[in-house]
């Protein structure tokens, strides 16, 4: 294991969630690549980490399956997957897009830092599973923020719901609601609404004002 100039662990086996999230090695590192989406917009210092390999991102990269995508201290990066799902990422953040079809779904694993996952209620609803150290989120097609937010982790819901689950415990979190997480392993707390100022911090945090 060793760090890149920028503090990011690079191990393509291991997979940095708040603590530490064991990965398997990547089980497609034999067979071609596949695009799934690319990159809108990309600010500071964004990489792709693929089969142990970190190159720098900009925009109109392809965004490929199994890649790790990092940014690093006060960066920002705004991807597409598929035609119409977007994912936005804040400073310090890791994200793996394990698996995703268009239209479909699939999964996505947030390791450190912050996302904002946006998908128009025009489009088809699909079925995605974002996967953290602190729960899963449950995705129904919707505009969501997941990241650390006063707690170290939080999930709030701009519209549409998702379902997150922790420690054996399910939350449903609609439209305008949020629910917190106080630690790796813990039940999240009730779920509650959020005022408008603690929309405008989450979504700051990840660079969005």
């Amino acid at each position: 294991m060793q760090e890149d100039r920028h503090g990011l662990v690079v191990d393509r086996r291991t997979f940095i969630a708040g603590g530490i999230l064991a990965l398997t090695a990547f089980p497609g590192a034999t067979r071609a690549a596949t695009v799934i989406g690319t990159v809108d917009e990309a600010r500071g210092t964004v990489s792709r980490r693929a089969r142990g390999k970190l190159a720098a991102m900009r925009a109109g990269a392809d965004v490929m399956d199994r890649d790790v995508i990092l940014t690093g201290d006060g960066s920002f990066a705004e991807m597409t997957l598929g035609e119409a799902t977007k994912l936005l990422l804040g400073s310090r953040t890791e994200l793996l897009v394990d698996s995703f079809i268009a239209n479909q779904g699939g999964t996505i694993e947030l390791g450190t830092g912050g996302m904002i996952f946006d998908r128009p209620e025009q489009q088809p609803k699909i079925d995605l599973t974002v996967r953290t150290a602190f729960g899963m989120i449950g995705v129904r097609g919707t505009k969501f923020f997941a990241g650390p937010n006063r707690r170290p982790f939080a999930v709030f819901v701009e519209r549409g719901l998702v379902s997150f689950t922790a420690a054996g415990v399910t939350r449903q979190v609609g439209a305008g609601e949020g629910v917190d997480v106080a630690a790796p392993g813990e039940a999240p707390g009730p779920v509650v609404r959020w005022g408008e100022a603690r929309i405008r911090e989450a979504y700051a945090s990840i660079g969005v004002r």
